[in-house]
């Protein structure tokens, strides 16, 4: 085995294609770039619409490569939640949307890997904060107050009955 060629780049799920930024990168190397962009949409249909970051290491000896998919920023999935296009340009005094409970701890165990919490509450609160830099309500309140409702144990019964992140 030679050395190894990582090229990290965000693709668009499902829609991965020889053309830039992957092509030209896998162009000069031994992997056979139809098959890498077959692989890459077969991993990233899930994400269609979204923006997913990828990296593609390739053996450049024997052209053989592997691929890693990581998962849309939490802003993305909660755009592809709320079906909103962007954010509020001045998100303290525009709301775009408003999520719900549910929503939120989708989201929060869909970048779970991602995230420094431990647990489902911690996550929601952190994906909250992500929320709130984009002018999105949760439960009928803006972000900080959730978060805050979070810590006083106003959503421990429905935290509980959530299954964990981990």
């Amino acid at each position: 085995m030679g050395d190894k060629t990582t090229i990290s780049t965000l693709i668009e799920g499902g829609s991965a294609s020889a053309g830039p930024p992957l092509g030209p990168e896998l162009g000069p190397l031994p992997a056979d770039v139809g098959e890498v962009v077959s692989k890459i949409n077969e991993e990233t249909s899930e994400f269609e619409g979204q923006e997913v970051p990828v990296d593609v290491e390739v053996d450049e000896d024997t052209g053989e490569f592997t691929i890693e998919v990581g998962k849309p920023p939490a802003a993305g999935l909660i755009k592809e939640e709320l079906g909103i296009e962007s954010g509020a340009a001045e998100p303290n005094n525009e709301k775009v949307g408003e999520l719900s409970f549910e929503q939120i701890a989708q989201v929060a165990r869909m970048k779970a890997s991602d995230l420094v919490a431990q647990d489902l509450r911690g996550a929601v609160k952190e994906v909250a904060g992500t929320a709130q830099s984009m002018g999105v309500r949760i439960e009928d309140m803006d972000a900080y107050d959730f978060q805050q409702s979070v810590d006083d144990g106003d959503f421990d019964d429905r935290i509980d009955s959530e299954e964990g992140i981990r």
